[in-house]
């Protein structure tokens, strides 16, 4: 197990919401603080920045024939697509139980007011319709103004694929995108992003090996990306979803590893025989941060992404998971002990301008947020024997200090990672602390609302794709 690990499987600290962020860090960013972060404010991350909850009706779609097949499509189709708007942060999605009789399948059929009038009082409605055609699955998808009766169209898609019941999935997520991209402030949906991770085979009791496996944002799709029969772990995708750097443990410890999704297959990344662990990728998907230990103490390295021209950014005490400003690859956060036990720490690129980010306690396993102005991590903020609390997830703003908690009493939390759309945030989570009992969840990064398992037990370490 490499030292990040190991860290980030025993201590977390306090954070909190990013949501306004987005507003007040424009305010606070000529004022950056010296000092670490003290205390719990209100930190907000843009769930709901820059956008208000938006009531909508979400109608089932119309099948276009009546076979068996299509009503199995239909029932997928409509299942994900609820989901996707549910769980997008900035919708009040109108209840099943409010909506009006009928399934309007084209403009001609749907009536506004039924659904602009109490109960449903919608302001804008989702309508369509499914069917197979020429052997292809063709969705007719609809949004229209519930309150403009002269010009309601707000949407009209047409979307083709093969006729299987995740291209089913599939047609749902791309529609929801669109939805979501409408009507939440320009900022592109998440349904069609993708969540790499670590799943654990075997037991606690007998050899264990651990892979990296790939998933839909929502949990649907499950599937190994490697068959190494070791520990491979710390997956990271990226920014043009074409690689995915990973480490993993042989003959000279942990070492970092390359998968090309082009090729599907394993492709050179030269290390050395040196122990080396956490990648990161620069947002220009030109360099690779990562932690590497050439004589006994973890420090940060920087690579091009064939892993050439590294060279050593940190020389003190125990530098490991780096994490860039994904915003403007300009500053890279890291944990370091070098004062006692594991802080969080933000510095420029190059490795200078070191800042001391928490005031104490084991923090571990930081992650960007995608507008570079929060920062998301694990911390134990009160860690030692007997100590209340435990290892949660916080956010913080980097210009201010401000912190936020966004996981109580839930047991050992680690791992966040950011959605593209920076309003949500995955992690790993084991009630009792058993590393074979780690699920990943997911959240609203404002407030940690919504939370949900996406997988079973084994599961750690998520990365979300970059789009």
């Amino acid at each position: 197990m490499d030292r990040t690990t190991r860290q980030s499987r025993r201590h977390t600290a306090p954070f909190r919401s990013i949501g306004t962020v987005l507003v007040l860090a424009l305010a606070a960013s000529f004022a950056v603080l010296a000092s670490p972060a003290t205390s719990q404010d209100n930190v907000l991350t843009g769930t709901s920045s820059g956008v208000t909850t938006i009531r909508i009706a979400v109608a089932d779609f119309k099948p276009l024939a009546a076979d068996p097949e299509t009503t199995a499509f239909k029932q997928t189709f409509d299942s994900t697509l609820y989901a996707d708007l549910a769980s997008a942060g900035i919708f009040d999605i109108v209840s099943k139980s409010l909506m009006p009789p009928g399934t309007p399948g084209a403009p001609a059929e749907v009536q506004l007011q039924n659904y602009s009038n109490a109960p449903a009082s919608a302001a804008f409605v989702v309508f369509g319709s499914l069917g197979e055609v020429g052997g292809k699955l063709v969705t007719n998808g609809f949004l229209f103004d519930a309150k403009n009766l002269q010009y309601p169209q707000v949407i009209a898609k047409q979307y083709s694929e093969d006729p299987t019941e995740d291209s089913a999935r599939q047609l749902a997520h791309r529609f929801a995108d669109e939805i979501i991209y409408r009507l939440g402030g320009g900022v592109p949906g998440i349904a069609e992003t993708k969540i790499y991770y670590v799943q654990m085979a075997g037991d606690l009791t007998r050899d264990v090996s651990k892979e990296i496996w790939e998933m839909d944002y929502d949990g649907a799709n499950q599937h190994p990306i490697t068959h190494l029969g070791t520990i491979s772990i710390s997956p990271r995708v990226s920014p043009d979803n074409t690689r995915l750097a990973f480490a993993s443990f042989g003959k000279y410890g942990s070492q970092l590893k390359m998968y090309s999704f082009l090729l599907n297959r394993y492709i050179a990344f030269p290390s050395g025989n040196v122990s080396s662990e956490s990648p990161a990728w620069a947002p220009s998907g030109n360099e690779i941060a990562y932690a590497a230990a050439p004589r006994d103490e973890f420090n940060i390295w920087i690579a091009d992404s064939n892993g050439n021209l590294a060279r050593q950014i940190t020389s003190f005490r125990d530098a490991s998971s780096p994490a860039y400003n994904p915003k403007t690859g300009a500053q890279i956060a890291f944990i370091s002990g070098r004062t006692g036990l594991p802080q969080l720490y933000i510095m420029n690129s190059d490795g200078s301008g070191v800042q001391l980010m928490t005031d104490g306690g084991y923090a571990s396993s930081p992650s960007w947020s995608p507008n570079g102005q929060v920062i998301a991590f694990a911390w134990d903020r009160k860690y030692g024997p007997g100590a209340p609390g435990g290892q949660d997830i916080y956010v913080m703003e980097v210009a201010t200090k401000k912190w936020a908690q966004l996981t109580h009493d839930g047991g050992r939390c680690d791992f966040p990672s950011w959605s593209p759309d920076g309003r949500h945030i995955v992690y790993a989570n084991s009630a009792d602390g058993r590393a074979d009992h780690m699920r990943i969840w997911t959240m609203l990064s404002d407030y940690g609302e919504q939370k949900h398992p996406l997988t079973g037990s084994g599961a750690d370490m998520p990365n979300w794709s970059w789009k």
